[in-house]
């Protein structure tokens, strides 16, 4: 028995030890079945965001038509939907908007694409400003240590919410005449900056500590003397060290940004009408709540899955890096 035991332990060692480090992470994270649900409700909603045309094409519907006000029979006399639960039948399978009458399905769809799409290009930005910023702070050292480092701290001590409300407007300006239109680009644009601004130091931060950490390894000392140029060493030597961090960090930074975007349109200062967005379809059911509970139900029951959703998929990200699991 014991001989099979130890058997089986080194022929396990054995496996393990002829697999790359990403196979291993790999072959942790399916084994999490928390995680793997996790991964596949996420992937879900980017598919629903990525096929808002098709879903609305197939549906018949579309986010900005005014069914309400085209049909009479379907809002009363208060601007409510005529029929229960906010008006949802075999037409209208989430109900309509109350006021407006617009299909309350295909605002989802497509404010579901609009945060999405928002955050992901935040978090792209942001997470490249960290790498670069955080590892060459951490490698340089010296001078370019101390700036980098000054920096984060000013920009960490910015309150965010109240920055972004102030800020927003700012930057919209610069781009449009303040007595002209705001077109949707603009405002996505300007929503992007402002979010990326102040979206990058918690990461920068990470990563430079783990840089200093990795700095003066025997790996990095060998490719000092082979002669390899600081660029080279960040790229060929510290970056590959540092992507367990940067990809756990990633995975909080993005429903982060998704639920900020949502909270600036809430406000007023983010997407605005007639562009479907989380954040406005929020600032209507807070409206209407007390006549019409249903319409917050649905955008506000997929905020909370795919924020849940994300943060466990982080846990298991996180997790599956750590070689103790394996254990």
């Amino acid at each position: 028995m014991a001989g099979q035991s130890k058997a089986a332990v080194a022929a396990a060692e054995s496996e393990l030890t002829g697999r790359s480090p990403g196979q291993l992470m790999w072959r942790r994270f399916r084994r999490d079945k928390v995680g793997v649900t996790a991964a596949c409700v996420v992937l879900l909603f980017f598919a629903i965001g990525l096929l808002a045309p098709v879903i609305s094409w197939l549906y018949g519907k579309d986010p900005y038509t005014r069914y309400g006000q085209i049909d009479p029979t379907l809002l009363n006399e208060y601007g409510y939907p005529v029929k229960p639960n906010g008006g949802i039948d075999g037409e209208f399978w989430f109900g309509l908007e109350p006021l407006m009458g617009r299909d309350v399905l295909t605002q989802l769809v497509y404010g579901i694409r609009t945060s999405l799409f928002i955050a992901l290009a935040v978090t792209v930005l942001a997470t490249a400003t960290a790498i670069v910023l955080g590892i060459a702070a951490g490698y340089l050292g010296g001078k370019w240590d101390y700036a980098i480092s000054r920096l984060i701290d000013l920009l960490m001590a910015f309150p965010n919410q109240l920055f972004f409300v102030a800020f927003l407007p700012i930057v919209t300006s610069l781009f449009v005449d303040p007595r002209q239109e705001t077109p949707t680009y603009i405002r996505v644009v300007s929503v992007v900056v402002v979010l990326w601004i102040l979206g990058w130091m918690t990461l920068a931060r990470i990563l430079r500590g783990a840089t200093l950490s990795l700095r003066d390894r025997e790996f990095v000392e060998a490719a000092k003397v082979s002669g390899a140029s600081p660029w080279r060493i960040i790229r060929k030597e510290l970056l590959p060290n540092v992507v367990s961090p940067t990809l756990v960090q990633t995975t909080y930074m993005l429903p982060s940004f998704v639920t900020t975007a949502a909270a600036l349109s809430y406000l007023g200062v983010g997407m605005t009408e007639p562009t479907p967005d989380w954040g406005r379809m929020f600032a209507t059911g807070a409206r209407v709540y007390k006549s019409d509970i249903t319409y917050m139900f649905f955008p506000g029951i997929a905020m909370v899955i795919f924020v849940v959703a994300f943060n466990l998929l982080g846990d298991s990200v996180r997790d599956a890096f750590d070689p103790k699991s394996d254990r």
